[in-house]
């Protein structure tokens, strides 16, 4: 018999990326698709999907828009029907929407709070039970949940932010824990700064750089695909004995 050597593609696999219109959530659909996966992107407009959409069917993967604001309850569970009617099934999920406006705790208002928490938190355990209530009728599934390397360490300044996604790390293994027995994986990924067009604004001004790589050991920030390669094998059958972990893309920080 053939040796079995581990699988790190994800052919023919349904991935749903949630904030596909760009940075991370674009570099993953791409990176998904590239390794053999049909895409659905979740988008707060749908309307943003046409040319995301054109380059997915170029790599001859197809790709399927939908109407996923995680503010919005009904939108999460109409798009995960949806999402199974185009498809069939879903086999991977990535949650990546999220945000994390700048603020000292002092002048952190109910509103800043709510809309962090509302989408960090809220946001990605609602796409998660919707999705996850699928993948239990299938058996099987993977549910990649972006975390940050500020759930576990402290960024001066986000402190909403920092503790948003300290419960996305926890929320990770209880749903790992929890689901396992369906067949389910779910695990995390932990990016230290990475370049993309919401944080280049900070990251190209000297002194924020010099400050963030001097936390990071292997001297340079991250780019997008240093995440979706992390994407990728979590979600290949080569980590098929892998979940409840977060996976820390960090390039050191943690252990500097």
């Amino acid at each position: 018999m053939a040796e079995q050597y581990p699988r790190f593609d994800l052919t023919d696999q349904v991935v749903l990326v949630t904030g596909a219109a760009r940075g991370i959530g674009r570099a993953t659909a791409l990176a998904c698709a590239n390794a053999g996966a049909d895409i659905a992107l979740g988008l707060r407009e749908r309307s943003t999907a046409d040319s995301l959409v054109a380059e997915i069917q170029s790599m001859g993967r197809r790709a399927f828009a939908v109407q996923m604001n995680l503010l919005e309850l009904t939108e999460i569970s109409a798009a995960a029907v949806e999402v199974k009617r185009h498809f069939g099934r879903i086999d991977v999920l990535v949650n990546n929407a999220g945000l994390g406006p700048e603020n000292p705790a002092e002048d952190v208002t109910e509103a800043d709070f709510d809309l962090t928490m509302d989408v960090n938190v809220k946001g990605t355990f609602f796409a998660s039970q919707a999705i996850g209530r699928i993948m239990i009728g299938q058996k099987k599934g993977s549910i990649i949940n972006l975390s940050s390397q500020a759930g576990s360490n402290v960024l001066p300044g986000e402190s909403i932010y920092c503790t948003s996604k300290a419960a996305i790390n926890h929320l990770t293994r209880c749903l790992a824990n929890e689901w396992a027995r369906f067949g389910i994986r779910v695990n995390g990924i932990a990016p230290t700064f990475i370049w993309t067009d919401a944080t280049r604004t900070s990251l190209e001004t000297a002194e924020f750089h010099r400050r963030a790589i001097e936390h990071i050991p292997l001297g340079r920030i991250g780019d997008p695909h240093d995440v979706t390669g992390a994407v990728v094998f979590l979600a290949s059958p080569a980590a098929s004995l892998i979940t409840g972990t977060i996976m820390l893309v960090d390039g050191g920080w943690s252990v500097a």
